[in-house]
């Protein structure tokens, strides 16, 4: 079987304060992402919201409706961002191609009724990262590459959080219902991303953690500001971060992580801030 699905239903804050690390990270972490030869996909019930990934590496793999959607095929009333975090790749979306280099991303609207991922080199296969949320019209496909994107350079290294935000499929850059997506690369010598941390209760987010070193962790914070748990990643993992919690995270040596949301908003800077005093 090529695709493989599992449900996430949405918690209430006052819940969650009581979960163990178990709990935790059964509710929240995405493990299993990236595997040869299958589409993985998580369905949230946050903004119903779906995270997962594709790795094509003897055969192509075609995105196929997942039954949570009772759709006839799965674009039918969804957008859908891809993010290449692999080998040299292509999308075939409707019988056109669109080749996929590194750190590259890719937008399909509604309507779309085929999606195929193809790696380019079976000993370098793509990893394309997915995110998907529901969609009222239709929008153009739109190829973007880094240097596409809107770039915003933030924080310091001697707060330990320098780092380039890289706004792919962004309102600006392309036009979406109610997905975005961004890429953050933190320089060497930083370890914090999302500093100081925020919720935005109009939309929830996921982050996806990759480039973290053989042997190195990262460990993700969420919850209430006044409530904060944590969660350990390791390299090509996801968080799904409720519209109540806060997003940050601190690695054991610096990474790249792609932030994903879905809501009623598409002002990306629209935030609450809690200040590092703020969380104590």
């Amino acid at each position: 079987m090529a695709i493989r699905y599992e449900m996430r239903y949405a918690t209430h804050p006052d819940d969650a304060v009581s979960y163990d690390t178990k709990r935790l990270r059964k509710e929240y972490l995405v493990e299993n992402i990236m595997i040869s030869d299958e589409i993985r996909l998580v369905y949230s019930f946050y903004d119903r919201f779906i995270v997962g990934g594709a790795v094509p590496v003897h055969q192509q793999l075609l995105l196929e409706p997942i039954d949570p959607l009772k759709a006839d095929y799965f674009l039918q009333r969804r957008e859908l961002g891809v993010i290449n975090v692999g080998g040299p790749g292509a999308v075939r979306v409707d019988g056109k191609e669109y080749d996929l280099e590194y750190k590259d991303a890719l937008y399909i609207g509604r309507g779309v009724k085929e999606v195929v991922f193809i790696s380019k080199d079976q000993d370098k296969p793509a990893h394309f990262y997915l995110n998907s949320a529901n969609a009222h019209k239709e929008y153009p496909v739109k190829r973007v590459t880094l240097e596409d994107a809107e770039v915003v350079n933030l924080g310091a290294l001697e707060t330990s959080n320098e780092r380039q935000i890289n706004k792919l499929l962004v309102h600006g850059v392309v036009d979406t219902c109610q997905l975005q997506m961004g890429m953050t690369e933190l320089k060497t010598g930083s370890v914090w991303n999302t500093m100081p941390a925020h919720v935005h209760s109009r939309r929830m987010e996921a982050y996806f953690y990759f480039e973290v070193p053989e042997g190195q962790a990262i460990c993700h914070f969420m919850g209430d500001p006044k409530e904060t748990r944590h969660i350990w990643l390791r390299n090509e993992q996801a968080v799904i971060s409720p519209p109540w919690s806060i997003h940050s995270a601190a690695g054991t040596s610096n990474y790249v992580f792609i932030w994903g949301m879905a809501g009623e908003n598409l002002d990306y800077g629209d935030m609450n801030f809690s200040e590092p005093t703020d969380l104590l």
